[in-house]
């Protein structure tokens, strides 16, 4: 009986983590879109779906930033709770997601790859969004986490 309450609040807790690293992405991605937008970036993400849009841009950019919310919520769930992991690992998070992302994944969806690990000034202002992207990421993840 304990073990299957054991599993079922384990489950309802990393449920719980998913939908409040995925909302807490959102916002983060919001933060970034924002910018990214101002840079006249959008255009670019829009790409990766055939249509260079800025408001396709921002569609695709927001899924993208909830999905890497929610595995946020789930690798947090797994770390000590509180401000400081959430925020130092919102912004350690970004830093991965700006070499997946930016350095390595988006060159290559777009076919681009004389482009992949090309770090220049355009790749710089990307690494400074993606960090703030994490932050902001982590630190609506932990009153979203204890509210849900």
């Amino acid at each position: 009986m304990s073990s299957t309450t054991s599993i079922q609040t384990q489950g309802s807790s990393m449920s719980t983590a998913i939908k409040a690293g995925a909302i807490a992405g959102l916002g983060g991605g919001l933060v970034f879109g924002m910018m990214m937008g101002m840079m006249g970036m959008l255009p670019m993400v829009g790409m990766l779906v055939r249509q260079e849009n800025a408001i396709v841009g921002f569609i695709v950019h927001m899924i993208i930033s909830a999905f890497i919310g929610a595995t946020f919520g789930v690798i947090a769930a797994r770390l000590p709770s509180g401000w400081a992991t959430a925020i130092i690992g919102g912004g350690v998070y970004g830093m991965v997601w700006w070499v997946l992302g930016a350095l390595i994944m988006m060159p290559l969806m777009l076919g681009m790859t004389q482009m992949v690990f090309v770090i220049g000034g355009p790749q710089w202002m990307s690494l400074m969004g993606h960090v703030i992207y994490g932050v902001v990421t982590g630190i609506l993840f932990v009153p979203l986490s204890r509210r849900l």
